[in-house]
Parts: C-alpha cells; sequence; structure tokens
C-alpha cells in the first residue's frame, strides 16, 4: 500500500499531514496517551527470540546509512555467558546534510527510548549506551529528561517492566561525543565511547562478537530502533506494504526496501525540512511535493542522496527512486541517511566538490596512508583548479588518486576514503564538461632526442 499516515511522525506534526508550526516535545504523558510503550508491553510478554524473528521477518534495514538488516544483525550475538552485554546507539549524526535523528529526539525521544527497551529485551542486553553528538546540546538535555522520565516510570531500572535483563537490571545512559566525524563509524564510537581516541578498529573481531569494553554489542541507529516498536506492534507484514520490494526474480536474500523512512532535504529548495515517506520516493516528488520546488524557480542541476559521502546525482536523473539500490541504478555509493541536499542550476560543482574533499580531509583519522595523504592531495588539487591554475591532467591524477583511496572494498580500515572516492569520481564523470571547462590543457615535455642519446 502507499504510505497514507505518518507512522515515525506521529506525533511530530509534518506537512502534508500537519503544519510545523504545531511541533511540541511529547513528554511520557503525551507519549502514553497516544499509544506509547504498548509495544515494549507486547515485547515483555513475548520470548526474546521471537521478538528477534519479527524484527527480522519485516526486514527493517539500518536507517543509518549502510543498510544493513537490522534483525540479522541482532542475530550475530554469541550465546549468553552471564557478563554484561551493551546497545550502544549511534545518534552521532555527524554526516553533512542530515538531521533526520535530531527531529526525533527534539520532539519524541520516548519513540527511541521504547525502542531501545525492545532491543534490550529481544537481544538480552542490560546496558545501553546513546552516543551523541556533540554539538547536539539541547538535544541532550531532552534527552537525559526522557531517561529520567523512563526510570520514573518504570521502562529502566531496578522498577523496570522488564525486570532483570541477562540477570541485571536495564540501564541507560548518555554518551556525548566531542564533535568527530569519524565517530559515527561504529568501531570509532565504541573506542570514543571507551575513553580512548575515536580512531576506527580493524575487523574482524566484529562489535556483535567483541564490542564495548571487549563484549558482544548491538550498534543500531536512531532511526532504525525508533521503527522497531511500530513494526513489533503492526506486524512485519504491514511494514513490508511500504516502501519497495526486492525485485521480481530476486531470491529472498537480496534485501529489499520496505517501510516508510525520514528524508531530510536541504539546499536550493524552499521548503528544507525532514519528510516521511515511503522508501522508492522520486528525487523530483521530494523536492516538488515536500521540499516546495526549487528555490527562486531555478532548475534542477544535481543532487546528493544522502550525505556527502554518497556522492552525486547527476541532472540527468531527477527522477531516481530514493531506495536502497539507488547505488547499482544510478552509479552513486547508495541511498546512505538519506539527507538530499539538493543543488540549482548556478551552482558551481568544482567548488562544491572541492568543499566535501576538505571536509573529508580535515576529518581522516590519519591511521591509513590512502586517506590521510590522498585526501589532502586532491584538495589542494581542488583548490588549483578551482584558482584557473589546473590542467587536463589534473583530472586524471583526481580519477586516479580517488581510485586509489577506495572502492567497495576499499583500502583503509573504515569507509571514509570511500566516500571521498564516490564523491570526487560522480562529481567529474557526471560534470565533466564543467571540470573540464575550469582547465588548462595538459603540456606534456618533449625531451629533445639528442638529450636522450
Amino acid at each position: 500500500m502507499a504510505f497514507n499516515e505518518p507512522v515515525l511522525t506521529k506525533r511530530i506534526p509534518t506537512p502534508p499531514f500537519g503544519s510545523f508550526a504545531d511541533r511540541k516535545l511529547n513528554t511520557y504523558e503525551d507519549f502514553v496517551r497516544t499509544g506509547g510503550y504498548e509495544s515494549l508491553k507486547k515485547a515483555v510478554a513475548m520470548e526474546p527470540s521471537d521478538i528477534v524473528e519479527v524484527v527480522k521477518a519485516s526486514e527493517l534495514r539500518g536507517r543509518g546509512g549502510a543498510g544493513f538488516p537490522a534483525g540479522m544483525k541482532w542475530s550475530f550475538l554469541p550465546p549468553q555467558d552471564g557478563e554484561p552485554r551493551y546497545l550502544a546507539v549511534n545518534s552521532d549524526e555527524s554526516e553533512p546534510g542530515t538531521f533526520k535523528d535530531r527531529m526525533l529526539l527534539d520532539f519524541d525521544p520516548h519513540l527511541l527510548l521504547e525502542g531501545i527497551a525492545i532491543c534490550m529485551k529481544a537481544c538480552q542486553l542490560d546496558t545501553t549506551y546513546i552516543y551523541i553528538r556533540g554539538e547536539y546540546h539541547a538535544q541532550t538535555k531532552i534527552l537525559e529528561n526522557a531517561i529520567n522520565e523512563a526510570y520514573a516510570n518504570g521502562i529502566f531500572g531496578d522498577q523496570s517492566i522488564m525486570g532483570k535483563v541477562n540477570d541485571r537490571f536495564p540501564n541507560c545512559y548518555v554518551h556525548r561525543g566531542a564533535g568527530a566525524y569519524i565517530c559515527g563509524e561504529e568501531t570509532a564510537l565504541l573506542n570514543s565511547l571507551e575513553g580512548k581516541r575515536g580512531w576506527p578498529r580493524i575487523k574482524p573481531p566484529f562489535p556483535a562478537v567483541a564490542g564495548a569494553f571487549g563484549r558482544p554489542t548491538i550498534i543500531n541507529n536512531v532511526e532504525s530502533l525508533a521503527m522497531v516498536g511500530p513494526i513489533l506492534l503492526n506486524g512485519p507484514q504491514w511494514f513490508k506494504s511500504m516502501g519497495v520490494g526486492r525485485p521480481e526474480g530476486a531470491p529472498p536474500q537480496v534485501p529489499a526496501s520496505y517501510g516508510p523512512k525520514l528524508f531530510g532535504i536541504s539546499g536550493h529548495i524552499n521548503r528544507p525540512g525532514v519528510y516521511e515517506e515511503n522508501l522508492g520516493i522520486t528525487v523530483k516528488d521530494l523536492i516538488e511535493t515536500y521540499g516546495g520546488g526549487m528555490r527562486h524557480g531555478k532548475k534542477f542541476k544535481a543532487a546528493i542522496p544522502g550525505g556527502i559521502a554518497m556522492g552525486v546525482l547527476g541532472t540527468d536523473q531527477y527522477d531516481a527512486p530514493l531506495d536502497f539500490d539507488i547505488g547499482k541504478k544510478f552509479a552513486c555509493l547508495g541511498l546512505g541517511t538519506a539527507g538530499v541536499i539538493v543543488m540549482d542550476e548556478d551552482t558551481d560543482m568544482v567548488a562544491a566538490l572541492r568543499n566535501i574533499v576538505r571536509f573529508f580531509s580535515h576529518e581522516s583519522c590519519g591511521q591509513c596512508t590512502p586517506c590521510r595523504e590522498g585526501g589532502n592531495w586532491m584538495y589542494k588539487t581542488l583548490c588549483r583548479i578551482e584558482q584557473g591554475d589546473g590542467t587536463t591532467k589534473d583530472l586524471d591524477l583526481l580519477l586516479e588518486i580517488a581510485a586509489s583511496m577506495g572502492a567497495m572494498p576499499g583500502t583503509t580500515i573504515c569507509g571514509l576514503a570511500d566516500g571521498a572516492n564516490w564523491a570526487v569520481r560522480t562529481f567529474i564523470n557526471k560534470f565533466w564538461d564543467e571540470f573540464e571547462s575550469r582547465v588548462k590543457p595538459s603540456v606534456e615535455r618533449v625531451i629533445p632526442l639528442a638529450v636522450v642519446q
């Protein structure tokens, strides 16, 4: 069926179902009055393994960027051994152009807390750490107040309706990051959580086996966990009636793009914001139906589909459907966070790419040589091109460096280099004429024959 009523934005008035002006913070009482925590009550009466099976059956894919099936991730945990097990909630949200999780924290934090509690029950995790972006000062206070309400009403703590989880009373804490982009990567997040430098770890071991403090850990995004409650309450088939199914003839192990999704849209549009729609809505429909059309009546030129690491969609890809298969169909890395950045006809693509590469170069943790050195080389080369001092050879060099930094899989510990690679190669390849017009023809030095002899 089509998406016809809000799910994640049920309590957050959002066009076309409500007005931005009517938004307010939903307290514990507001949440319960509108059906909140009914899913948790249902989960408490279920066996943990049955909850995991419901999430697996829904084929919910992670909403943090990678799109990995959440239920499958939950099933990777090793058998219980009586020692602590953790849930780490990725609320870092540092991908440029992404602000969907912030909206949930601003207005409906208990939707996240209910998803957290269900996950703790399903996976038998006794402690949750919500790793929140350092710049989210207001959201941290809102979240801490909501957690205090949850403790006071028996969601967490020694009065929890879940009882003991893993033979311990369930607890939930907020942990603030320090503003590093790299800590959005799950293992860098874990290092930061442990008080170490936020450097990504080499895998394996994977977090489900050895995560926070060396113990089994599930890491999920805010939006992913917020979706768990509605799925448990309404069932997997309800969730799968929305979004995009797997291609005809594809085997069951091929992940689909089911369910509603939060899309953040910004840039050269009339009404930026976060909107909820079916996975599979086209860029055109998102811009024209929800974003109010292109700003000042200008023409569409390009869009980044889900954070700058995903690369760019070209002018002829205005009708691209925003689902998890967008990368294979339209030559970009993927849907990512669904934070769509729209660019109009006047956008300088050289300047845009230079700014993106500057960001990647600045945010590299420096562990891996291709990323540490390559990002800076590309940034300097793009500055040279933007200033009018570049040559056609520089374009070839940029593509060569990008490919050396990362493909899929990449040459580095984490995916930052892959993101830089996809940004550079999609911008240059899809807007080659614009880049070529900004450089001079390369002049190869000819060595006289007499000198060679």
